[in-house]
């Protein structure tokens, strides 16, 4: 083939890988409303996808909270503006790396997981003997983790904040002798909940669906075999990071009134 013919094929393909995304995801709403029927699924992959993530999160916003706290008062000083580094600290957090690292945490750690798991019960053929026994696996399989995944996703991102400002606190507190009112009180009268916290949590919850959305997609559609499994994984969390970014920048710009 040519290589328009070959540009052609390439975006037929993602044309098609779109459409069945659509549909399957459909198909999630619709049985995710039927999971009061069957709690104890949706509790248990809420720990397995929310809780086992925990320790990378705390981790993650704690070194990142320390960085900002040395990069924010070095650039602030220069500018005579040292007693704002509480809220710089905090707005960075709350409104871009919060949501955004906490989800790219998430796809690599948990997105990753699930793809793996279902894609190793589509080998095994778990999936079709659940079919075989009238249970829908995606009543049963898919729709529990798809929720437990965009529950989790707001909640690891405030605890992203939570430590992201503690780590932010003991640098330049502790470290950088800056005053703990003064910390605190630039954050109590510069923060704005609806600007600021707000539009972290709308972020975090749009990027929980769409990073569960592909995991268990790619996961359910796996070619049956190791190296399809491979792949899947592999898939979810490049298109899981590059749509974790692109609609970041579309949710900011629309934020911004710049669209």
């Amino acid at each position: 083939m040519n290589p328009a013919g070959r540009l052609g094929a390439v975006f037929l393909e993602l044309l098609q890988d779109l459409g069945r995304a659509g549909i399957f995801l459909l198909r999630i709403f619709k049985s995710v409303f039927m999971l009061y029927r069957r709690p104890h699924l949706f509790l248990d992959q809420l720990y397995s996808v929310g809780v086992m993530s925990v320790a990378i999160i705390v981790a993650a916003g704690l070194f990142v909270g320390m960085m900002l706290g040395f990069q924010g008062y070095y650039s602030l000083v220069a500018f005579g503006a040292e007693s704002s580094l509480g809220l710089a600290v905090v707005l960075f957090l709350t409104r871009e790396l919060s949501p955004v690292l906490t989800a790219l945490l998430f796809a690599g750690r948990a997105g990753s997981s699930l793809t793996a798991e279902i894609g190793l019960m589509k080998v095994t053929q778990q999936l079709a003997a659940i079919e075989m026994m009238a249970v829908n696996p995606v009543d049963r399989v898919i729709a529990p983790r798809f929720a437990a995944g965009v529950i989790a996703m707001p909640f690891l991102t405030v605890l992203f904040t939570v430590f992201g400002l503690a780590g932010g606190y003991l640098v330049g507190v502790l470290v950088l002798d800056v005053n703990a009112g003064i910390f605190w009180g630039s954050i109590e009268t510069g923060i704005d909940v609806y600007d600021d916290v707000l539009s972290g949590i709308f972020k975090s919850i749009v990027f929980g669906v769409i990073v569960t959305w592909i995991s268990v997609f790619q996961g359910y559609h796996v070619v049956p075999s190791t190296a399809g499994v491979s792949r899947a994984t592999t898939r979810t969390v490049v298109f899981s990071s590059l749509a974790i970014l692109g609609f970041d920048y579309g949710i900011t710009a629309i934020m911004f009134d710049k669209v």
